[in-house]
């Protein structure tokens, strides 16, 4: 399958698909971290019809979408950075591909797109982390949990500020990755 991964530096989802045999390509304006297929700019040149893409595997940025930053939301909207992103959210959630899941935190795109087809967490996947992801998913089922783990922290959610925060939020947890290439993969 030919797998479009928007808006990952990290490389972890696409390389679990890449290690089964597929061909996958990682997309956001930051280098990739890691070796492998990666286009460091805007996904939108991606999705097209010259791009004949199976599966589309998107994690916009929730900065403006989630919960965790409802406080600020009366200036996102004010400002117009909230719908925006918010139409970024439905382009990538619209797109004219077979197979998508896009991935977001708990937010508001449950009631601004609809409510998720699945609520997952690390720990489902041998993380013993708490991290509640909503995914909608297009032609993909839900994931099954892999390894459910106990000893649960909300380790993201405690993370003390530092210039490599978001980074180190964003990053897909191997687990869930593999899960994903494991289950949609096939």
């Amino acid at each position: 399958m030919r797998i479009l991964v928007a808006c990952e530096f990290s490389g972890i989802v696409r390389d679990a698909f890449t290690a089964k045999g597929h061909y996958a390509i990682s997309c956001d304006l930051l280098q990739t971290e890691t070796p492998g297929a990666h286009y460091v700019g805007y996904v939108e040149k991606l999705i097209s019809d010259l791009w004949p893409w199976d599966m589309l595997i998107g994690f916009p940025p929730c900065t403006n979408l989630c919960v965790s930053g409802a406080r600020w939301f009366k200036q996102k909207q004010a400002d117009g950075s909230q719908q925006k992103s918010i139409e970024f959210f439905r382009l990538l959630a619209n797109s004219d591909i077979p197979k998508i899941c896009i991935e977001n935190p708990i937010g508001i795109m449950s009631t601004h797109y609809r409510k998720p087809d699945q609520i997952i967490q690390p720990w489902m996947f041998g993380h013993g982390e708490t991290k509640a992801t909503c995914l909608w998913l297009k032609g993909l089922p839900p994931l099954k949990p892999t390894e459910i783990v106990s000893g649960r922290q909300a380790r993201i959610h405690m993370m003390a500020p530092s210039p490599e925060r978001a980074k180190e939020r964003s990053r897909t947890y191997q687990g869930i990755a593999q899960a994903m290439a494991d289950q949609w993969g096939e």
